[in-house]
């Protein structure tokens, strides 16, 4: 096996360290320690990889596209299951991250899919730093981490109320309060969970709701992606967001299920008392009957008088309501058109990055009308149910274009004063050309805009201008870094 093959057969593994738990703040520290560990691993892949390319392309072939593909016509990245057999869920999910082992890919869309790998691990930083930052969200998470998943509640609930059905052990009264009481925080708890994905645009926000569902059993972020919305994992089992939601679904229907069952315990319980209580002697007084009698054949003539009326309010209330159901269908389907063309649109301007600021601006005001036209879309409409679905994948969608901006804007920033100390660098240069102290200005100014071009990210539309002129703030840093070193050892 050549070098190259066994570093790729390293990425399964340097992969699976690009995630983040959400927990304890101290292991998500180190966390971020393994991030930065795999990150410089591949790196150093990358490294492997162009020296191969170049390797290639220097043997003069005639068709350097032919022969870049069967130079790696033998590589095969190894499958995941092979890190951790226990993964399970959407095999859908699991390749999205890591990359589907059956398919042959070429070493330039390795180097492609690195790059979105280090990306990634670049955005679970920023989320652990946005995280440890915030006292209240630390709180918070480790405030949930104390309690149960909902699943196992749900489960230990169950088990619980089954108790009712051996015939040597019935529930108290006391236990009876408990469950009830037990059911009613778990119901606050799901209902706090279910609204706050759906309704939230905060990645942050949406992790607090994540700890709350998952408790003791944790989660990690394994992966962002347009396709497959927000991917977490919990107990090595890969989840979408639109998962969680429908698992949310399921136990809201097991609660209820589960307070259809107490009721019926008690109705049990209950009859079983008035039946030894129950008194079979009726007393009736005649006079009272009679005045029954009369009150009956009053009340009958009113409603005979009164029916007519009656009728023809109800069948007007009932053709209002229908008329009003049928315009807010009509406006619920308009809006939810609307919001996939929107969608469409924003998908579409989004592609083949990199792009400039105003076109991830653009991509993400259109998410953001999106967004607002679900929201509107009221519960009971046929739309209803789809829409909310979209509505969790669109605000991802919307986080995502949203940092894609800022990552943007920020790399113009820098190139801007990349240029800006180049400039005061070559002033200092030009006005002072006898003294030092002004070269060492300069010199500093060099070095500071040579690192700014260098943090600029590939993903950034100025990633290519910043290295274009890199190589010639490199030469003025390293011909002024020369001059003083020559103007230094003459002087002493």
């Amino acid at each position: 096996m050549t070098d190259i093959e066994a570093l790729i057969n390293e990425l399964p593994q340097i992969v699976y360290k690009l995630k983040l738990t959400i927990g304890n703040s101290q292991d998500m520290m180190q966390q971020v320690v393994l991030i930065n560990h795999a990150q410089e691993q591949l790196r150093n892949i990358q490294q492997a990889i162009a020296q191969e390319l170049c390797s290639v392309i220097s043997k003069g072939h005639s068709n350097t596209i032919n022969t870049l593909s069967l130079a790696v016509k033998s590589l095969a990245i190894p499958t995941v299951l092979q890190v951790n057999p226990a993964i399970t869920g959407n095999s859908g999910l699991i390749t999205e991250k890591f990359g589907n082992p059956e398919t042959e890919i070429s070493l330039i869309s390795l180097q492609s899919k690195i790059n979105c790998w280090l990306e990634w691990g670049d955005l679970l930083q920023s989320i652990a730093a946005d995280i440890l930052g915030d006292a209240s969200l630390v709180n918070q998470i480790n405030l949930n981490i104390n309690y149960p998943s909902l699943p196992i509640q749900i489960i230990e609930i169950e088990n619980r109320l089954n108790i009712e059905k051996l015939n040597n052990h019935k529930l108290s009264h006391r236990q009876m309060l408990n469950i009830e009481e037990d059911l009613s925080n778990l119901q606050n708890r799901l209902n706090l969970v279910k609204n706050t994905i759906q309704n939230t645009q905060s990645l942050l926000t949406i992790m607090i709701a994540l700890s709350s569902f998952c408790g003791k059993s944790g989660f990690a972020i394994e992966w962002l992606d347009d396709a497959h919305e927000l991917i977490i994992s919990s107990n090595d089992n890969f989840q979408e967001l639109t998962e969680i939601l429908n698992e949310c679904d399921i136990y809201e229907d097991k609660i209820n299920g589960f307070k259809i069952k107490i009721e019926e315990i008690k109705h049990k319980k209950n009859q079983s008392i008035n039946n030894k209580n129950h008194a079979t002697k009726q007393k009736y007084n005649l006079s009272s009957s009679k005045v029954i009698r009369k009150s009956l054949l009053i009340f009958s003539g009113l409603t005979i008088l009164g029916f007519g009326g009656w009728l023809a309010k109800g069948q007007l209330i009932q053709i209002h309501e229908i008329g009003l159901n049928l315009y807010q269908e009509n406006i619920a389907a308009s809006n939810f058109k609307a919001a996939l063309k929107l969608g469409i649109e924003a998908s579409a301007i989004a592609q083949k990055p990199p792009h400039a600021l105003t076109v991830w601006q653009q991509a993400a005001s259109k998410w953001q009308e999106a967004i607002n036209l679900l929201q509107s879309i009221p519960e009971g409409t046929s739309v209803s149910v789809i829409a909310q679905e979209k509505l969790v994948r669109y605000r991802l969608n919307y986080i995502a274009i949203t940092k894609r901006a800022i990552t943007e804007k920020k790399a113009v920033s820098n190139l801007e004063l990349a240029e800006k100390l180049a400039t005061e660098a070559k002033f200092f240069m030009e006005t002072s050309p006898n003294s030092l102290t002004a070269w060492q200005q300069a010199k500093d100014k060099w070095q500071k805009s040579i690192k700014i071009l260098e943090s600029i990210p590939k993903s950034s539309s100025v990633y290519g201008q910043a290295q274009s002129i890199l190589p010639h703030y490199k030469t003025n840093y390293a011909a002024i870094n020369a001059i003083m070193q020559n103007r230094i050892q003459s002087v002493n």
